[in-house]
């Protein structure tokens, strides 16, 4: 199956956008899409998570800004006339909090954002999307620039699940839910009809590894097969952190003896898509679009 194709959010040609750019591709995918649709996008890239972005470019303007600063950023940003930012990629630092530094307008609602970062992402993403409407700058989700990223329900490769594939993707779904509710992470595995390995603090990348360590484990011996579920947390604020896969993903899923990946449609991103894809056939793994529960 190839890319969906679907036409980016129509944002007034005069918005000036701001894109708050992380690690991976999902901030360079943003900034193209905007860039396509006429804008001329001002990206702050975070210092070791998006130092990809050259300082100077011809499309687009570039302050880096190290991650315990950003803070410092909106002031600056709503003099340069930004009318809508978008947060794109991840942030591989959290620095602690005495640590980050703030502007003077960001004291009122210092509690509020003591609060939230102590309980966990999701609550310091609503916390920090909230402060910066609050400053008169809309916040829109890279799935809304980017749409065409957005995986489509149903099977997307050659290879597809069996019947003990599909009780393994309820299982794991189920057990993604689960943690969602609690901010501890979006991914789950499950082999055998029963959920073995959650996603924790580590991301992704780092439940695959420990699942590739688990293979050998008692409890697993003799069980094949297995599928890695990703899902947006039960209460999720949308507009950030919506759950992503790759080609390193399908490599990591492929190396931790799993054989399917299932995401939410329309509310997961498949980052270099038509790469993914060819990966996943290449390697025998199965893709799959969820519809989400009623």
């Amino acid at each position: 199956m190839t890319k969906t194709e679907r036409s980016a959010c129509a944002l007034p040609q005069g918005a000036r956008i701001a894109v708050v750019a992380g690690s991976g591709s999902l901030p360079r995918d943003v900034v193209s899409a905007l860039v396509r649709a006429g804008h001329r996008p001002l990206v702050v890239a975070i210092e070791q998570d998006a130092d990809h972005f050259p300082v100077s470019a011809k499309d687009f303007d570039v302050w880096p800004t190290p991650v315990e600063r950003l803070g410092l950023v909106l002031p600056k940003l709503k003099r340069a006339g930004v009318t809508h930012l978008v947060l794109a990629g991840g942030v591989s630092q959290r620095p602690p909090i005495l640590k980050v530094r703030f502007g003077l307008d960001i004291l009122k609602v210092l509690p509020r954002l003591i609060a939230a970062y102590a309980r966990g992402d999701d609550g310091l993403l609503r916390a920090v999307i909230a402060y910066i409407e609050e400053n008169g700058i809309k916040v829109v989700g890279a799935h809304e620039i980017a749409p065409d990223l957005l995986a489509p329900a149903g099977v997307m490769t050659r290879s597809k699940p069996t019947k003990a594939d599909e009780a393994d993707i309820a299982a794991a779904f189920a057990a993604a839910r689960t943690i969602g509710a609690l901010d501890i992470g979006q991914a789950a595995i499950a082999v055998g009809g029963r959920a073995v390995a959650l996603e924790g603090i580590e991301g992704t990348a780092g439940l695959l590894a420990r699942m590739r360590d688990m293979r050998d484990h008692g409890r697993l011996a003799g069980r094949k097969r297995g599928v890695l579920v990703k899902c947006v947390k039960p209460k999720q604020e949308l507009r950030a952190d919506l759950p992503t896969i790759g080609p390193e993903t399908v490599d990591a899923v492929h190396a931790a003896g799993l054989v399917g990946i299932a995401v939410e449609a329309g509310r997961s991103l498949i980052m270099d898509h038509d790469e993914t894809l060819k990966r996943a056939d290449k390697l025998g793994i199965f893709v799959v679009g969820l519809e989400r529960p009623e």
